[in-house]
């Protein structure tokens, strides 16, 4: 039996890009549709069905965020990947928080899109939410929701992001470049102090007053994340 394979949209209205992303995908065996503004893109994500929907940010006649909200609000739950040249994590809270599963800053590497694509594909066709829990802290890698002692955690993307891999990591002491090459890609420059940052983040918003933190650091090595907590 032949498989079927699988419906891309991509609203996109740089047309070189759109034509780019739509050839990678094709060379996939994916069967790819275009579109170049928010209002045809909305049209085609509620007329036709598809397997994943590549979003842009900026788009003429209606934006990304619009184009996502009203597709989620018409009971559509398939996988969206939204992309910004924006910077900041502004973008990326609103972005999750009207319906997006997943976020990715322009320019990016080809692989990185299709591993992104690939991964939306494989949580969608778990069919249910997959929880990672590490003693009261609770992480659902489907909805993106974290509760630490039953209180719910609002993170940004890369804070998710961060405490994703501590936590599939715990009790194992975890370098500074592990999480930059996990979280930030292989390709970062910037100031590694930023894993602190984000670590002080989390802490901020995981831990309980007068308790020890969750996150421990291991001076001069990394940081591990207890079960023991």
């Amino acid at each position: 039996m032949t498989e079927v394979p699988r419906r891309v949209l991509v609203v996109e209205d740089d047309e070189a890009l759109a034509q780019a992303i739509t050839d990678l995908l094709g060379d996939e065996g994916f069967d790819v549709e275009q579109r170049h503004d928010g209002q045809s893109g909305l049209a085609t994500a509620l007329e036709s069905p598809f397997d994943v929907i590549v979003l842009d940010l900026m788009l003429p006649k209606r934006n990304g965020f619009s184009v996502c909200l009203e597709i989620r609000e018409a009971g559509i739950h398939t996988p969206l990947l939204m992309l910004t040249a924006k910077n900041g994590d502004l973008d990326e809270i609103e972005g999750l928080e009207v319906g997006a599963d997943d976020f990715l800053r322009k320019p990016f590497e080809w692989p990185i899109l299709l591993a992104r694509i690939n991964a939306l594909l494989r949580r969608f066709e778990r069919g249910q939410s997959r929880k990672v829990v590490v003693g009261d802290v609770v992480l659902d890698t489907i909805s993106r929701q974290v509760s630490a002692a039953g209180v719910e955690a609002k993170l940004t993307s890369r804070e998710f992001r961060v405490l994703e891999y501590l936590m599939e990591s715990v009790d194992r002491t975890v370098t500074k470049a592990e999480i930059l090459d996990a979280v930030w890609g292989p390709d970062f420059d910037g100031d590694p102090n930023v894993v602190e940052v984000y670590v002080g983040y989390l802490r901020r918003k995981l831990d309980v007053k007068g308790a020890a933190s969750r996150i421990k650091t291991i001076r001069g090595v990394g940081y591990v994340f207890s079960s023991g907590v």
